[in-house]
C-alpha cells in the first residue's frame, strides 16, 4: 500500500472521537494526515466537544479534549492530498459558512479523490453541492439537508453504526460508525488491510 496524503477539515466544537479517532487510524496505517481550520495554523489547537447518547431527543455535549492542528489553513494546496476527511460536531457549521471550504470539499468530489464525512459533517458536502444523486448518511438531524441538496438519505442503523460508501464518498451517522466507516474509507483509499 502506497502511504496516502489525506487532509481532515476541522474547527472548534469538532466532535472529539470523529477527529482524534480517524486522524489516529489512518496515522496508525502509515496514511500522511494533515489537519486544517480556517483562521488557524499549525501548531495551533482547536477545542473539541464529546456528544454522547444518553436518552435525550438528542446528543449530549460535554469539552472534549484540544486537537493540534498540523497545517496552515491559509496556505493550503487542496491538490497535494488524494482524499479528504470531515468530522461532525458543531464545527461544519460554521465551517460551511466559509467559501474556502466549499471550494477545498468541491475540488475533491469533482476529482473523484476519496472523501469520509461523519454525523454533521455532511453539513459541508451539502452547502458544497456535492451529494446530488448520493446515497449519504449523517445524524438524523442531517437528513432534510441532505434531501433538499438531492441526496438519497441513509438513516442510521439502531445502533448507529452503519457506514454508506457511494463513491468518492463515504458517510456515518455517528462515531459508533467508526469501524465500518474508516474500513470503507480505507478501502476506496486502497490500504491493504486484512482483518
Amino acid at each position: 500500500m502506497a502511504a496516502k496524503r489525506i487532509l481532515m477539515l476541522v474547527g472548534d466544537y469538532v466532535e472529539d472521537y470523529e477527529a482524534m479517532v480517524p486522524y489516529q487510524m489512518l496515522r496508525m496505517v502509515g496514511h500522511q494526515v494533515d489537519t486544517v481550520c480556517p483562521g488557524k495554523a499549525a501548531g495551533q489547537t482547536v477545542v473539541t466537544a464529546v456528544h454522547d447518547f444518553e436518552g435525550e431527543q438528542t446528543y449530549s455535549e460535554k469539552r472534549g479534549h484540544r486537537f493540534l492542528l498540523t497545517a496552515d489553513f491559509e496556505n493550503l494546496d487542496e491538490t497535494r492530498y488524494d482524499a479528504l476527511v470531515i468530522p461532525g460536531g458543531r464545527a461544519p457549521e460554521y465551517l460551511r459558512l466559509t467559501p474556502r471550504v466549499l471550494a477545498i470539499v468541491r475540488h475533491f468530489a469533482e476529482a473523484g479523490k476519496p472523501i469520509a464525512a461523519i454525523c454533521h459533517g455532511a453539513q459541508l458536502l451539502t452547502a458544497a453541492g456535492v451529494v446530488r444523486g448520493k446515497r449519504v448518511s449523517a445524524y438524523p438531524a442531517c437528513r432534510a439537508e441532505v434531501e433538499l441538496a438531492g441526496g438519497e438519505y441513509v438513516p442510521a442503523s439502531p445502533a448507529f453504526d452503519n457506514a454508506v460508501t457511494d463513491a468518492p464518498l463515504v458517510t456515518a451517522p455517528a462515531w459508533p460508525a467508526h469501524p465500518a466507516w474508516m474500513r470503507q474509507f480505507l478501502e476506496l483509499l486502497g490500504s491493504n488491510i486484512q482483518p
